[in-house]
């Protein structure tokens, strides 16, 4: 029974912070013990500084022992963390959480020995959750401005007077929860804001570092299909030669010979291995790997989509009747092929059971877009598509993810403009336009 309770506990305490991130307990922390550091030891040089010119160049009485006291602990502290391996240690959120909430007890200390809100350096409450919003997950975020607030109402409610060489009038009640209420109006304000932009920051470079492997994924498989065109073409020869000798030791041995079947088993083997040399030379992935090589748009697109093209799904490639003169003669480059495949596997993904890509193109201009019948893009979204980890849900109404993110920004990349809209008879529609000077550089 004992057991059993003790399990349930356990199980109760791993579940009970809930909706907590799994960062609260992440030892891949976002800070080094040494930042934080580095910050107590600003702020003990401040409070120490504060103190000196209070008490000594303006005469004021302060209640040196217990300030020294409250200062001291903070240095003994820092001390105690520097021991642990310099301070290069990277700490977990629920760690980094408890450290900058000390802090911020703190100077709620020294505030109620030095007048509470009425003190001008109230406003510093705000400094530890304002690095905590930069640094520490939504759930640490939460947490430590609650007990922010809660730090502002004690301060409010109770504090030692406000130290002055003679007797002040008591502050009006009003004007005391005037303070009180810009203060923690400010905490809430400060926090959520910073840590979207924080959150926002570490979004993009997560999204953009994704974009970039996704890069170096597809120059890796065209350099493969480079060298696979280049093997095939090298290998012909060899094998053409091999294919002669072959045939005139068949044609000049023998029938009853006990090489004859040999000979012909190894001429059969040469001939299938340029039947695999053919087929390699054949794929899209060896025929464009070169990114310098040049093709024709529409090409381009086929060679895009091909490797997303489901069974169940029509697939048509169209030049639109609007294009005016040659058609572009574009580099097959990683950046394109991986931009508009995102585009068109994610226009399967959603179709009903078509998907259609149209290339148009003029003097000054040519256009990629890709329609899909499926449900098309969230009304409400629609202004967002794009952003990097819009959604956390998959319905199939999403049409969001990080895919389209990438594929955006390698288009971009290559000097495209992006526009995504729905069709007025239903579906996504994506838009890709380039500048043909951009598109299609002289040589």
């Amino acid at each position: 029974m004992t057991v059993t309770a003790a399990s349930s506990l356990r199980h109760a305490m791993t579940h009970a912070g809930r909706p907590g991130p799994a960062q609260w307990t992440n030892l891949d922390g976002r800070v080094t013990l040494r930042t934080l550091i580095l910050i107590r030891w600003i702020a003990v040089i401040g409070q120490l500084a504060t103190v000196a010119t209070v008490q000594l160049v303006m005469g004021f009485p302060l209640p040196l022992g217990p300030v020294l006291a409250a200062i001291g602990a903070s240095v003994l502290l820092n001390l105690v963390a520097m021991a642990q391996r310099g301070g290069r240690l990277r700490l977990a959120d629920r760690d980094a959480a408890l450290y900058l909430g000390y802090d911020m007890l703190q100077l709620t200390l020294l505030l109620y020995l030095t007048g509470g809100l009425a003190n001008p350096f109230a406003i510093l409450l705000l400094a530890p959750m304002t690095v905590a919003a930069a640094i520490l997950s939504r759930y640490s975020v939460v947490l430590l401005t609650g007990l922010n607030l809660v730090c502002l109402t004690v301060l409010a409610m109770w504090h030692f007077p406000l130290p002055w060489p003679e007797p002040m009038p008591s502050v009006a009640p009003l004007y005391a929860f005037g303070i009180w209420l810009s203060l923690s109006v400010s905490a809430g304000f400060i926090s959520g804001y910073v840590f979207r932009v924080a959150e926002e920051a570490r979004r993009f470079a997560n999204a953009l570092s994704a974009s970039q492997v996704a890069l170096a994924r597809e120059q890796r498989l065209s350099s493969l299909g480079a060298l696979a065109a280049a093997a095939a073409h090298e290998l012909g020869s060899p094998l053409g030669t091999i294919a002669v000798v072959a045939k005139e030791l068949l044609h000049d041995m023998p029938p009853d010979s006990p090489f004859t079947e040999d000979v012909a088993l190894l001429q059969s083997q040469v001939m299938r291995c340029r039947e695999i040399l053919a087929e390699l030379a054949r794929k899209p992935e060896a025929d464009g790997g070169d990114p310098f090589e040049r093709l024709p748009l529409t090409a381009l697109v086929e060679a895009a989509g091909a490797p997303h093209r489901l069974g169940h799904i029509q697939f048509t490639v169209e030049r639109s009747d609007g294009s005016v003169g040659e058609e572009p003669i574009v580099r097959r480059s990683p950046e394109i092929i991986h931009g508009l495949g995102n585009f068109i596997q994610n226009a399967h993904q959603f179709a009903g059971g078509r998907v259609t890509v149209a290339a148009s193109w003029d003097a000054k201009s040519a256009t990629v877009v890709v329609m899909d019948d499926g449900p098309g893009y969230p009304a409400h979204l629609l202004s967002r598509i794009g952003e990097p980890y819009l959604s956390a849900r998959s319905e199939r109404s999403g049409h969001m993810g990080l895919g389209i993110f990438i594929a955006q920004t390698l288009l971009e990349k290559t000097g495209a403009l992006v526009a995504f809209s729905n069709n007025r008879s239903g579906g996504a529609r994506v838009v890709v336009r380039w500048d043909r000077g951009v598109l299609e550089p002289e040589d």
